[in-house]
């Protein structure tokens, strides 16, 4: 495993180290960590990428060599499911093949630079930030950002925010798993089958799941979604024939 460090933002008294582990030409995941010298904030980012990596048990195994090699013994094929049981929406649904998810990406720099400068539009000093991490994410820290989609998240929400709006008042991102749950909501309320939530991500996306939609995306998808509600025949017109409620697209 090959770890990489850079210094990610820097300011008076501040520095923020990012620290990734990479195997094999694959990020296996990545870190921040926040000290008031570079050599300490990247020992805090170490330290919470191998607490996250053993969490996750994300390392894989070293390759077994020739000598080790034996050949599996093939299991049984598992009996075929019923023809009433089918997958969930948190399972993927019914729409298109399981989307391997990105791996976060090693250099943070150009979002948090985005971050700095909202948070001054904003005039949001480090203590009414630290108020609205605590209320978000549950900690006062952005050091603590770990995961790249709670970044995107911070961002999309700070991005529609107006100059001078309390911090702990604010509206608060909205994270995937809140965005799917939303989705599944909509789409109950309008009576759509797995066929007319299908049937939008492919006209408004070109794609046949919502795991395969980023966060924004997935976002607007539930705009549209709201905005069908809005329309008299909502619930009772969409292409084709309607299907029975209560599976989502994916």
């Amino acid at each position: 495993m090959q770890l990489r460090a850079r210094l990610a933002h820097a300011e008076s008294g501040q520095r923020v180290v990012a620290v990734s582990a990479w195997e094999g030409g694959r990020c296996l995941g990545s870190a921040l960590g926040e000290a008031p010298t570079a050599e300490a904030a990247e020992d805090r980012a170490l330290q919470r990428l191998l607490q996250r990596l053993e969490t996750s048990s994300q390392v894989a195994p070293p390759p077994a060599t020739q000598s080790d090699v034996r050949p599996a013994p093939v299991p049984p094929a598992p009996p075929a499911p019923a023809a009433s049981a089918e997958p969930s929406a948190s399972e993927g649904g019914v729409a298109g093949p399981e989307v391997e998810p990105p791996a976060d990406p090693d250099d943070w720099s150009e979002e948090l630079a985005e971050l700095e400068r909202l948070l001054r539009q904003l005039g949001w000093e480090r203590d009414q930030e630290s108020i609205y991490l605590q209320r978000a994410f549950g900690h006062p820290s952005r050091s603590r950002l770990i995961r790249y989609a709670d970044l995107l998240a911070y961002l999309g929400v700070l991005r529609r925010l107006e100059p001078g709006m309390d911090p702990a008042s604010a509206p608060l991102p909205m994270r995937r798993p809140d965005l799917l749950r939303r989705s599944d909501a909509l789409l109950a309320r309008l009576g759509w089958g797995p066929a007319e939530g299908r049937a939008m991500l492919e006209r408004e996306f070109r794609l046949a799941s919502r795991q395969q939609l980023s966060d924004d995306d997935l976002l607007r998808f539930n705009e549209l979604l709201a905005q069908r509600l809005e329309e008299p025949t909502a619930s009772s017109q969409e292409q084709g024939t309607p299907s029975p409620a209560g599976q989502a697209p994916g």
